[in-house]
């Protein structure tokens, strides 16, 4: 199986990052949208609004506004892949490029902890970034996060919500 070639956003990147949100790749509405998490039914931007005090109906720069406010970095595992749909599942292993996490981090030395918006992104960072990391950035507490993408249906809302209160140790 064959996709489309698509090519992650470029990171979201607050002056002094404490926490990196990492997502797998961004699916149609988002790459339509030009925005993270846009897919109307992803529960990303109403999650992180209840932990963090914002409405998750704000205009798209002002939630990204938000997240760096709290030292939240926003980015993808993978740079580029082939994918004929929205689906994680339907990424083409062999086509997998993943971002420059190194990179990242010499940027944001204070970067406390990754969180993996779902299996993809844990699975994709933990296989294809961390054996390019330094030791220092390899032993990042790393968390799996059930995603929060509508097609993730075995968690209700308030259980993905719950999951995520984690984020706020690290803030």
């Amino acid at each position: 199986m064959t996709g489309v070639t698509i090519n992650s956003f470029a990171p979201v990147e607050p002056t002094q990052a404490r926490v990196l949100i990492i997502g797998s790749m961004p699916g149609k509405a988002s790459l339509n949208a030009h925005q993270y998490y846009a897919h109307s039914r992803n529960a990303f931007w109403p999650i992180l609004g209840h932990w963090l005090g914002f409405d998750a109906t704000l205009p798209y720069e002002q939630r990204l506004t938000h997240l760096t406010h709290h030292h939240i970095g926003l980015w993808d595992a993978l740079y580029q892949c082939e994918r004929p749909s929205s689906l994680d599942a339907d990424i083409v292993k062999t086509s997998i490029v993943p971002n420059d996490f190194a990179a990242w981090f010499a940027r944001h030395p204070n970067t406390q902890a990754v969180l993996c918006n779902g299996t993809a992104a844990y699975d994709n960072y933990r296989k294809k970034v961390l054996p390019t990391l330094s030791t220092t950035d390899q032993t990042l507490p790393l968390h799996k996060l059930p995603s929060t993408s509508p097609a993730h249906a075995s968690l209700s809302f308030e259980q993905k919500k719950d999951q995520w209160r984690i984020l706020l140790d690290y803030l």
